[in-house]
């Protein structure tokens, strides 16, 4: 049983789902049709279930994993393809990213807008609650997928590069094409606005804290301008949430990722399954990113022995986390430092810190951080969010928002590389979704 509050008798399929060869791939066949709140709801409570992990599979081509030959085959074979960046010879074994299941998700999200209306035997605010969800689920699943099989925002041309189709009806027999990077982010920050229009509950109690509430608009916001580069509306929705949220975990009683976290304000997805977290170790230099003041080093991992550093932060759904505080401290810290207000990034960087070193760490810290010139305090800020957010599905997202560094994995005696700027980058659409749709090659 989960330890979240997503209970198996609120999955009976309302709405059942086969395989076609539409664009979706996905084709109602219904035999029950949900008219009333309860039953919306229970839909509803099925798109959260389904939303992939596949910010926790694309980890796998960062710099946070480690794969060697003492892992188990099974774990080599679903794996070292992604980690080595091998796009376009992987095995037949190597496991996928899941295209069908955002858009199973979008179907739901969309059939619930679609219903407003219709829906029976539920106050006012419980029905605008759920189609402020929807929007949201709608919103986060394009932005999921834009980051992971489109190019990045401030990458490439937005106006003119393609990425991934937007799904903004229930329609599952409409052939859509590639829509534009700059047309799915105007899409979710309009998708923004009507969440926070229609979103009502302030907050949910643990446990059923993997659906979205007010505050988590501004989370979401935050981030969405922050990979736009807009840094002005990123610092300020980042200001919104700290302004009502502000509480970072103590290190010693809850990892700030744990669903029950004081920071934790959407425990959506559980990005580091057990799966994925048997399948690696920690890699050595990103492990390296923390000294030995930093509280994180050993609350985060578990250094078996030189070369086998496991994670304590992953493997189980305890580690349900979408959005969080913390992040917002890093947002508001990187957006600040862009707009040239340093002073505002040290600070907002610094009171992260404050609770993630010791006394002695946080004092040389403190220090460096008030000494370093604009270049040295973009290049903390972008370590920081390595060390704080590790393993919670931003660092690949993160590189190639950024630097897209040059990276090389040396594995069998062979050595593999991702050069800068890379296309691999950009992750290719699924081949059974072209098949299904070859619109989508273009």
């Amino acid at each position: 049983m989960t330890k979240l509050k997503i209970s198996t008798c609120l999955l009976s399929l309302l709405l059942l789902f086969g395989s076609c060869d539409s664009f979706l791939d996905i084709q109602p066949i219904g035999k029950v049709i949900p008219t009333t709140a309860p039953e919306f709801r229970a839909l509803l409570t099925e798109a959260y279930v389904t939303v992939p992990s596949d910010r926790g599979l694309a980890s796998f081509r960062s710099d946070e994993m480690l794969m060697d030959a003492t892992l188990a085959a099974t774990d080599l074979n679903s794996y070292s393809d992604i980690w080595l960046w091998n796009d376009y010879a992987a095995s037949e074994n190597t496991a996928s990213f899941k295209w069908r299941q955002f858009y199973h998700v979008l179907f739901i999200a969309n059939y619930v807008i679609e219903s407003e209306h219709m829906i029976t035997d539920g106050t006012t605010n419980e029905i605008r609650q759920m189609v402020g969800e929807s929007y949201m689920l709608r919103a986060m699943m394009h932005f999921i997928l834009v980051n992971l099989h489109g190019p990045a925002y401030t990458k490439c041309d937005p106006a003119t590069a393609k990425a991934v189709p937007l799904k903004l009806d229930s329609d599952t027999e409409r052939i859509l094409s590639r829509n534009t990077v700059a047309e799915v982010y105007a899409s979710i920050l309009s998708d923004l606005v009507k969440a926070e229009e229609y979103l009502n509950q302030a907050s949910w109690e643990t446990g059923y804290n993997y659906r979205f509430n007010k505050i988590s608009v501004n989370a979401l916001r935050s981030r969405v301008c922050l990979y736009m580069g807009d840094w002005e509306n990123a610092l300020k929705a980042a200001r919104a949430v700290l302004s009502e949220r502000n509480e970072l975990a103590d290190l010693s009683t809850v990892l700030p990722n744990e669903y029950t976290s004081p920071e934790n304000i959407v425990a959506l997805e559980e990005v580091m399954t057990s799966s994925y977290a048997r399948g690696m170790k920690v890699d050595r230099k990103f492990y390296g990113l923390y000294d030995s003041n930093d509280l994180r080093r050993n609350s985060y991992y578990k250094r078996v022995t030189v070369s086998n550093i496991q994670l304590l932060k992953g493997g189980s759904n305890t580690y349900s986390c979408s959005l969080r505080v913390g992040e917002m401290y890093l947002n508001a810290a990187e957006a600040a430092l862009e707009l040239d207000e340093p002073s505002t990034a040290r600070k907002y960087l610094l009171d992260l810190q404050s609770k993630r070193y010791n006394e002695r760490g946080y004092t040389a810290k403190e220090a460096a951080v008030n000494a370093m010139t604009t270049t040295e305090l973009r290049e903390e800020i972008y370590n920081e969010r390595a060390r704080e957010l590790a393993f919670e599905g931003h660092r690949w997202f993160d590189l190639r928002r950024t630097t897209q560094p040059r990276m090389e994995r040396n594995y069998r005696g062979e050595t593999y590389v991702l050069e800068q700027g890379d296309e691999r980058y950009t992750i290719r659409i699924p081949a059974e979704a072209i098949e299904a749709n070859p619109n989508l090659a273009n």
